[in-house]
């Protein structure tokens, strides 16, 4: 199994592929679907689903013609309200509500997935517990300022690390940040203290990879985020970029 990155930031979109040679789930669907093909290599047979954590168009942008393409999409039925995909018969309402820690777990060819909530400014969203065979269990998590749940038997991570507060608050003294933007980003963002606490947080006594995503353009520093999240928990650290393809398995062989 592999992960491939097809973007990872507000701007250009957000979008990762786990795949095989015989089945891939798609985890949100934030780029042109044309960038979602050639990924593929134009093979969408082997896609068996893909999984959206909330409506914001860096997220699900592609939405509307994944589902044209016959493809199942999975979301909150806020999500899928707030796209306008409601009423699509590929529209899958993942089973959660919005006062519940965790939803319940369903099935996208060999991919389980549990779906939990997080806390962003966005219809209902969610973050995602998937496992495979060949990937054991996968922590993915973004657009959350923070996440209260913890987890067990982790194999590998993908995490938001969205900005560091000092960068941030650098920037508003010297104008570069009007003061609502920052508020807005610390409010509905995961910050570098925040997600170290997350990783401490859990065991990661088995993880292989940790990934982190959805870097701020302005208020992040991929070098140092790598080598703060390397030195707090001692594991293999990325920081994704779009094009990147990570082996991703269950045991680091």
């Amino acid at each position: 199994m592999k992960l491939d990155i097809l973007g990872s930031d507000s701007k250009t979109g957000n979008c990762y592929i786990l795949s095989n040679q015989t089945e891939a789930l798609i985890i949100e669907c934030g780029v042109p679907f044309d960038k979602i093909k050639k990924a593929l290599q134009f093979n969408l047979s082997i896609v068996r689903g893909c999984i959206v954590t909330h409506d914001h168009g860096d997220h699900a942008k592609a939405i509307h013609d994944m589902m044209k393409a016959g493809i199942n999409v999975y979301a909150t039925e806020g999500t899928h309200k707030e796209c306008g995909s409601d009423a699509h018969h590929r529209a899958k309402v993942i089973p959660i509500r919005k006062d519940q820690d965790y939803g319940e777990q369903f099935q996208v060819g060999n991919f389980r997935v549990i779906p939990f909530t997080v806390m962003h400014d966005a219809a209902h969203p969610v973050g995602f517990l998937i496992n495979h065979p060949e990937t054991g269990t996968i922590l993915f998590v973004t657009d959350t300022f923070y996440v209260k749940q913890k987890f067990r038997g982790l194999n590998n991570v993908i995490v938001e690390a969205n900005f560091c507060q000092q960068i941030l608050d650098d920037r508003l003294a010297r104008g570069e940040n009007p003061q609502f933007l920052r508020d807005r980003i610390f409010r509905s963002h995961m910050s570098l203290a925040t997600c170290k606490e997350l990783l401490q947080a859990n065991d990661l006594s088995q993880v292989n990879n940790i990934v982190l995503i959805h870097l701020s353009d302005h208020n992040s520093n991929a070098d140092r985020f790598k080598k703060e999240i390397t030195e707090a928990t001692g594991k293999l650290v990325h920081v994704a970029e779009a094009g990147m393809s990570i082996p991703f398995t269950k045991s680091p062989f």
